[in-house]
């Protein structure tokens, strides 16, 4: 007898192509509705509204009703650390269009990952705080977590990223999450979240509207490399 979970039954819901659209356009922590989630996957309302049924069911998907609509979103950052880890051993997209070329690109490059920044951006600043001695390795050479310096801490107070009082919550601080465009780490967990909004706050990146693509702006690239050596 098989005493582990059944992750045949999780595997079973995102090997589904239209499914796996629904779970890969949520990942920014959005909720949308079905209509939209359709159009994405190129579905009707009726099939979209078929596996968005058999996601909530399977406790990958919760639904919000707001008066006559129904708005989808992930059931919670497990999933969107699960969908992002498959993502960086999945095989690469078979690019067919100029649209895609660009779409995956700019993905590439920076994107949300359910509340932190992945991408090239990601990578450039989790590899930029290991330099500088905000962010350290764990000596437990199996911890998937980084571990904040008393330098970083002092840093990321100045930086406007108080974390003082948070290191007892039930969330991880800093987490290492494999980025699946980069193969590399970037950062998620409570400072993955907070850096996150920080740039965002500071007007140095923003999200493109209706997508999880993050650009830089020009105070944005001139700010990363005063304060942490990025260049972009």
């Amino acid at each position: 007898m098989n005493a582990y979970p059944n992750i045949t039954v999780i595997a079973s819901l995102i090997a589904d192509p239209s499914r796996a659209v629904f779970l890969e356009a949520l990942l920014d922590g959005r909720a949308l509705p079905a209509g939209e989630l359709a159009y994405m996957a190129g579905v009707t309302p009726q099939t979209a509204s078929n596996h968005l049924a058999k996601l909530v069911e399977g406790g990958l998907l919760v639904v919000e009703r707001q008066g006559r609509h129904r708005y989808y979103r992930l059931a919670g950052k497990e999933i969107a650390f699960l969908i992002e880890t498959m993502g960086s051993i999945a095989p690469p997209v078979q690019v067919r269009s100029l649209k895609q070329s660009n779409q995956l690109q700019h993905l590439s490059f920076a994107r949300t990952c359910y509340g932190h920044l992945a991408g090239k951006l990601g990578i450039a600043l989790c590899e930029a705080l290991l330099r500088e001695g905000y962010l350290e390795e764990s000596e437990d050479e199996q911890s998937k977590d980084y571990q904040i310096t008393a330098k970083g801490v002092q840093w990321f107070n100045s930086f406007g990223i108080t974390l003082e009082g948070k290191t007892g919550s039930r969330r991880t601080l800093a987490r290492k999450c494999l980025d699946w465009s980069e193969r590399r780490h970037h950062i998620s967990g409570l400072l993955g979240d907070e850096l996150g909004r920080r740039l965002s706050e500071l007007d140095w990146t923003h999200q493109k509207p209706g997508s999880r693509a993050v650009e830089v702006t020009e105070a944005g690239k001139k700010g990363l490399y005063e304060v942490l050596g990025i260049s972009l």
